[in-house]
């Protein structure tokens, strides 16, 4: 016990806790915003939500306006960047995915799925598909060369809310409202294995950098992690927020994991020992007013990007 205590303390002493300091307020969103993404060693990030407007802002020079890509009729939960083919896929709800040519701002595929919401789209570079996480329980496979419908696959009989792709296991994590967390291969789509745990829905997913462990969280406000090559077996559970956590996300180097919640709060943890290095809040940072629904770290600046229920989007340099 006192070895374990003293290399606890040794771990919390060396580890550095990062510094936060909100570098911009990007606004011009009508409505909560819900979406946020891009690629991952770039620059530009692109939100959407309640208001139909898909925009694309440039982090590296947030004093610029964003610059409107596209307007849908409905709510988008669900962007998707295409690395390499500068396309843009949206989950726009009740109307499927809809597919936009950046360079021209057009619409380019649109693939007509279940009248549903879709809360989540991931691509697989690889395998060349995108999978679509749908409210009626269902998973929906495209192919990209395409975008043409492959597959239809109900998982549950919840809403699906969340996925995350490991690509050298050919697995993919589905999290629902069912509580529950299956992995699915990637090519058949039958379930390896179910996660059991959560005590409500799962929102969010992530595999970590090195592929060795998942971790996931949702409506219980538990930050949950998994032995992946354990078969998935529980490492290591902690309440993180005090609502619910709506999306988690490593940083590009691998150091820091990032959540956000319903508790208007975002925190930052050590991605190794999952020590707790910061909150970042309205009362200390000028944070966000309403809950923080998604988070994206762009580029290589050590700049982390949240949206929120209050409209706006924030650019947090971490140091």
């Amino acid at each position: 016990m006192t070895v374990s205590l003293l290399t606890h303390s040794l771990i919390h002493s060396l580890t550095t806790r990062p510094t936060v300091q909100k570098i911009a307020t990007l606004a011009g969103h009508r409505d909560c915003v819900y979406a946020l993404s891009g690629t991952v060693g770039e620059e530009t990030v692109y939100s959407a939500g309640a208001d139909g407007l898909v925009v694309a802002w440039d982090t590296a020079a947030p004093e610029h306006d964003g610059d409107l890509v596209a307007r849908v009729e409905n709510s988008v939960y669900a962007l998707c960047p295409l690395p390499g083919r500068n396309l843009l896929a949206l989950g726009h709800n009740y109307q499927g995915v809809q597919v936009i040519d950046l360079a021209n701002k057009k619409l380019a595929h649109a693939t007509a799925l279940p009248p549903v919401a879709i809360f989540d789209i991931q691509y697989s570079a690889a395998r060349q598909r995108l999978y679509v996480a749908l409210a009626d329980g269902t998973l929906a496979v495209l192919r990209t060369t395409d975008f043409k419908l492959e597959t239809l696959r109900r998982i549950s009989d919840k809403s699906l809310r969340c996925l995350a792709l490991h690509e050298t296991r050919g697995e993919l994590a589905v999290g629902g409202s069912d509580w529950k967390t299956r992995i699915l291969d990637l090519d058949s789509l039958e379930v390896k294995h179910t996660i059991e745990g959560a005590t409500n829905s799962v929102f969010t997913c992530a595999y970590s950098p090195d592929g060795r462990h998942l971790l996931t969280a949702g409506r219980d406000a538990h930050l949950r992690t998994w032995d992946v090559a354990a078969a998935y077996a529980p490492l290591r559970t902690v309440v993180a927020h005090m609502f619910t956590i709506n999306h988690l996300v490593f940083s590009p180097d691998a150091r820091l994991l990032a959540t956000c919640s319903m508790d208007k709060s975002i925190k930052l943890w050590d991605a190794a020992t999952g020590q707790l290095l910061r909150v970042v809040d309205r009362a200390r940072h000028a944070g966000h007013g309403t809950s923080v629904n998604k988070l994206f770290w762009p580029g290589g600046q050590n700049r982390l990007v949240s949206c929120s229920d209050d409209r706006s989007l924030a650019v947090w340099q971490v140091g």
